[in-house]
Order: structure tokens, then sequence, then C-alpha cells
């Protein structure tokens, strides 16, 4: 497949089969996730799972009560540790190193046939409750994954390419 069909793939699905996932397909989109690129190569990450249905319904509690996170195969958790290493740029590297590593897990999946949402409305505390997270965690991203259901991939709507750029020379 090429890039821009992967690209073009990828949606994000809130409506899925109850069809789960396989180890092999958890440990393939591990491995992308393995070869993201991170801040001085530290990789200062970690990712939690969640299959459990109960632990699920806690997190779409914590995810201000969206449904399709208890409904979905799985949640992958994005967990940045090092919260205190700032970039040059001053930003912390831990949220843009995650964010990386999760697009390659969204793009991952899109190739696999498998349904993706980045979840960015849910209560970090409340996760970190939930998930029973170390102090030096800090929960970044949480992304909901499984097999959507035929009819229920939305169409994409985008602003026109030359709306969002510029060329300075």
């Amino acid at each position: 497949m090429r890039f821009i069909e992967l690209v073009e793939k990828r949606c994000s699905v809130r409506n899925y089969s109850d069809k789960p996932l396989s180890d092999d397909i958890i440990q393939s989109i591990m491995e992308n996730i393995r070869l993201a690129p991170s801040a001085k190569n530290l990789q200062q990450w970690y990712f939690y799972w969640v299959l459990e249905e109960n632990l699920k319904k806690e997190l779409s509690a914590a995810a201000k009560g969206q449904k399709f996170v208890q409904e979905c195969a799985a949640v992958l958790v994005g967990v940045g540790q090092q919260p205190e290493y700032l970039m040059t740029c001053g930003y912390p590297a831990y949220i843009i190193d995650l964010s990386i590593a999760m697009e390659h897990a969204a793009l991952s999946a899109a190739e696999m046939g498998i349904g993706t949402c980045w979840i960015g409305a849910y209560y970090r505390d409340e996760v970190k409750k939930i998930l029973h997270l170390p102090h030096n965690e800090e929960p970044v991203q949480m992304m909901t994954f499984g097999y959507p259901v035929n009819d229920s991939i939305p169409e994409k709507k985008r602003k026109d390419v030359r709306d969002i750029y510029k060329i300075i020379q």
C-alpha cells in the first residue's frame, strides 16, 4: 500500500464490532511504535493495552462517558516518562514523542484494517488512578482500537491543502 493510500484509509472510528485483536496484531503494532523517533532517542514512554472489560468501562467514564471507549477491542494508553525533560524549544519531549509513536500505531492499525480513534477528552488524574500508574508516568494519549462496523467509517472532512501552508522564500 502506498503511503497516501494508508493516510487516506486512516480515520477516526467510533463504532466497533466485537471481534478481538490477536496478540500478533498487538505485537506488530508495538514493533512499529518501537521504531518511532524520539528526542535524543530516549524513548521515554510506556504503553498499556487495556483489553479487560471493566477497565475499559472505567476508562470510558474517565473519557467523559464516550461509550465507544468501552466498546472497542482495546484501548492503548501511551504514557510519558521523565516529564521534566524539556527540549530546547521548551516543550516536554514526552508529549511530542508519544504523539509520533501513537500515530505510528494508528497507521499500523489502518494498514491491517483495524480502526482507531484518538481520545483527547479524558481526565488525566482519573486515568492514572485506574491504571495505577507510578508517579513518574503521565498519560499523554489514549487511542481505541478495533474492527470497524462496515457502515460506520466516516467521511474525512479536511481543509483545502492551499489553506494550510505558506512558502516563505
